[in-house]
C-alpha cells in the first residue's frame, strides 16, 4: 500500500513538473508573458518606424518582451531572420514581410514549430498566419484614384509609382488603383515603374518617366516616400502635375499642407503595430486570436490636413 502511494505521489509530481514546463515553453499563457519577434521589412521608411513604435509602446504597456529585427528591405535577410526565431525563443513572431511570396516558407517552419505567427500591413502568401493587422490597401487604392481624378478634372494622363514586386501593399495598392480609375475612361496610365517604396529611387525613376510622358497630368505613388521622391523631381511644377500619395507619414502630410502634395490615403501606422501587439498578447494568453483586424484608412487633403498634423 505504502509503495503504491509512493508511486502515485511521484507521478502525480512529474505531471505537475511536466505540466508546468509545458505552460512556460508556450510562453506563459496563463501569466501572458513570453517573448515576441517583430520582424520588421526596414527601419528606414517613417511609416515603419511609427508601426514599430506603436508596437513597442503597446508591448511596455502590456509587460511584453518585444524583440525588433530589421531585414533592411531584404527577402533573404528577413528569411534568415525567421527561421532563427525558434532558436531565438520566441513564443510569438509578428511578421511585416519585405516580400509577401518569399518570407512563405518561413512562416511554414514556424507553423511546423508552433510558433504562432502575426503578419501585420502586408499578407503572407500560402502560409498560415493567426492574425493579419492590415489597412484595406485595396480601398485605399481605390480612394487614390478618385483622388487623382478629381486633380485633373476626370482626364488626362498618370504615371504610376509602384513598390517592393511581391509585397502585397503594392499588389493591392495597385489593384486597387486601377479598379478605381475604371470609373474615369478619360484618364488613360502612361507608364508604370518600381521604385521600391524608396524616396531616392522615386527621385530617379519620375525623373526618368517625366522625360519619357512630359505632358502627364498627375502621378500616383504607393507610398508617401515615393510621392515626395516625385515632388523632388517635379521641381517648380508642383503646380502642373497632381501627386497623390499614400501612408499619411509625417512627412506626407507637411507635403500636403505646403502644397507639393494633392492628397495621401493615410493609414495608421502605429495602431497598426499596437494592435498586431495585441493580437500576439491574446495568443500568449491562450486566447483566439483575431483572424483579420481592419485599420481605417482616410483621404487627407488640404481641406482636412490640419486634424492630422
Amino acid at each position: 500500500m505504502m509503495g503504491t502511494f509512493k508511486k502515485a505521489t511521484a507521478l502525480f509530481a512529474a505531471l505537475t513538473l511536466s505540466v508546468g514546463l509545458s505552460a512556460c515553453n508556450r510562453g506563459g499563457e496563463e501569466a501572458g508573458d513570453g517573448k515576441v519577434l517583430l520582424a520588421l521589412s526596414t527601419q528606414t521608411n517613417p511609416f515603419f518606424v511609427q508601426l514599430r513604435d506603436g508596437a513597442q509602446a503597446k508591448a511596455d504597456e502590456l509587460g511584453i518582451e518585444l524583440e525588433i529585427q530589421d531585414a533592411s528591405d531584404d527577402a533573404a535577410t528577413q528569411v534568415n531572420q525567421l527561421n532563427n526565431a525558434a532558436t531565438t525563443g520566441a513564443d510569438v513572431v509578428i511578421v511585416n514581410p519585405t516580400d509577401s511570396d518569399a518570407v512563405s516558407p518561413a512562416v511554414k517552419q514556424l507553423n511546423d514549430a508552433q510558433i504562432p505567427v502575426v503578419a501585420v500591413d502586408r499578407g503572407v502568401n500560402d502560409a498560415e498566419v493567426a492574425s493579419f493587422v492590415s489597412s484595406d490597401n485595396v480601398a485605399g487604392g481605390k480612394q487614390a484614384a478618385d483622388e487623382v481624378a478629381s486633380a485633373i478634372d476626370e482626364k488626362g494622363s498618370v504615371l504610376v509609382l509602384q513598390g517592393i514586386p511581391g509585397s502585397s501593399a503594392s499588389r493591392d495598392r495597385g489593384t486597387g488603383f486601377d479598379e478605381g480609375l475604371g470609373s474615369y475612361p478619360d484618364i488613360k496610365v502612361a507608364a508604370k515603374q518600381t521604385a521600391g517604396f524608396d524616396r531616392a529611387k522615386a527621385l530617379d525613376v519620375t525623373t526618368n518617366l517625366l522625360q519619357a510622358n512630359p505632358d502627364v497630368k498627375a502621378i500616383f505613388a504607393e507610398n508617401d516616400e515615393m510621392a515626395l521622391g516625385a515632388i523632388e523631381a517635379l521641381g517648380d511644377r508642383t503646380d502642373e502635375i497632381a501627386v497623390v500619395g499614400f501612408d499619411g507619414t509625417e512627412d506626407g502630410i507637411a507635403a500636403i499642407e505646403d502644397g507639393s502634395m494633392t492628397a495621401t490615403i493615410a493609414q495608421q501606422p502605429a495602431e497598426l503595430g499596437a494592435l498586431a501587439v495585441e493580437q500576439a498578447k491574446a495568443i500568449l494568453d491562450g486566447e483566439e486570436p483575431e483572424s483579420e483586424v481592419p485599420v481605417e484608412v482616410v483621404n487627407v487633403t488640404k481641406e482636412n490636413v490640419g486634424d492630422f498634423q
